[in-house]
């Protein structure tokens, strides 16, 4: 269900004729960016930074991200101006840009690492995304695309504006590169229910501008760390089924992180396992963490198949305090695995 205040008031030309005479720009993400949230934001820094003239240390766009980092970022991400601000950190709050662009996310708690810091800022700020809910008060400027299966769709268009270009099958390689990268992992290499004609029009137009797929592909899909296998042999042996096997639960402690040498980024693509059973319908991954101040929270990442009547995970996130979209949801929840567990299976009942 589509939040209805959550909606459009900029159409993609006025935002990049917006941006274009602004001289320092600052782009944002949800924490733990993905492969959307990175491609989205480096597209965009850069496209920025060509149409200025700029590069280096005196590049007018600069991309922030709060971690933990992917493993594969700092392939895509040279030589891109970024800052990384690791869990428990804080930007510079010293910089005072003249427009702030927050892609993939409208949701304060998504950002909360930069929320004091935004909200004296919130009148020069923009969102670009395709959630089915954010909060309206991020941005006054917003373009919400909730059909477009990745954020990277609309950054390609935006990026294709602000260069002046005819066709998005003209953007420079190195502006395409991401934006096909966001794509491609955000419709999980064109597999999942949320690939139409439209983003393959997109994505054949990134490829006709040079993309190597199989470069991108192997940056992520055949870089697995030893780590990432020893943590998924956790997550699968911690399978759940519930609901007549319909629902599947893995779950991960920190212990787990621990004792296999994996980092919170190696978990990524877990969820999707079990969807390969026949009668699962509803994939969960949860998470424990412990906060910097000792607090126990625990994330959860859904999952739902497609076909005859398909859950609706994005409304058993929002039943948790979560979103995202019908097929793909997440939510953070207070208390430990068990407190998380009984929890979700409330909501999906």
């Amino acid at each position: 269900m589509t939040d209805p205040d959550w909606n459009t008031t900029a159409p993609l030309p006025e935002i990049a004729a917006w941006l274009s005479a602004k001289r320092s720009v600052v782009v944002l993400t949800h924490a733990k960016p993905d492969g959307d949230a990175m491609g989205s934001t480096l597209a965009l820094a850069r496209a920025l930074n060509l149409a200025s003239g700029t590069s280096g240390a005196a590049s007018v766009c600069e991309c922030w991200y709060a971690g933990p980092m992917p493993a594969w970022y700092k392939f895509l991400s040279a030589p891109t101006k970024l800052r990384t601000i690791e869990p428990g950190g804080a930007p510079d709050f010293t910089l005072d840009p003249e427009a702030i662009v927050i892609c993939d996310t409208g949701t304060w708690g998504q950002i909360d690492g930069y929320a004091d810091w935004l909200r004296s800022r919130v009148d020069r700020a923009c969102v670009i995304d395709h959630h089915l809910q954010g909060d309206p008060d991020t941005a006054p400027m917003r373009n919400v695309d909730t059909s477009a299966a990745a954020v990277c769709q609309s950054v390609a268009e935006l990026c294709r504006l602000v260069l002046g270009l005819d066709s998005v099958a003209d953007l420079p390689t190195e502006v395409a590169e991401p934006l096909y990268f966001g794509i491609a992992t955000d419709t999980g290499w064109f597999k999942h229910g949320n690939v139409n004609a439209a983003v393959m029009r997109t994505a054949g137009d990134l490829l006709a501008a040079g993309v190597n797929h199989e470069r991108l592909y192997n940056i992520t899909e055949m870089h697995d760390r030893p780590a990432r296998l020893r943590l998924m042999a956790r997550a699968l042996a911690s399978l759940e089924m519930h609901n007549d096997e319909t629902v599947v639960f893995m779950s991960l402690r920190p212990i787990d992180l621990v004792e296999t040498g994996a980092a919170p980024g190696d978990s990524g693509g877990f969820v999707d396992i079990p969807r390969s059973v026949g009668k699962v319908r509803v994939s969960a991954l949860l998470t424990e963490i412990l906060t910097p101040d000792k607090q126990t929270i625990t994330k959860i990442s859904l999952r739902s198949k497609g076909g005859d009547d398909p859950v609706d995970v994005n409304q058993v996130a929002q039943k948790l305090g979560g979103g995202g979209h019908a097929r793909a949801a997440g939510a953070r929840v207070q208390g430990d695995l068990k407190t998380a567990k009984a929890r979700l299976l409330e909501a999906l009942a």
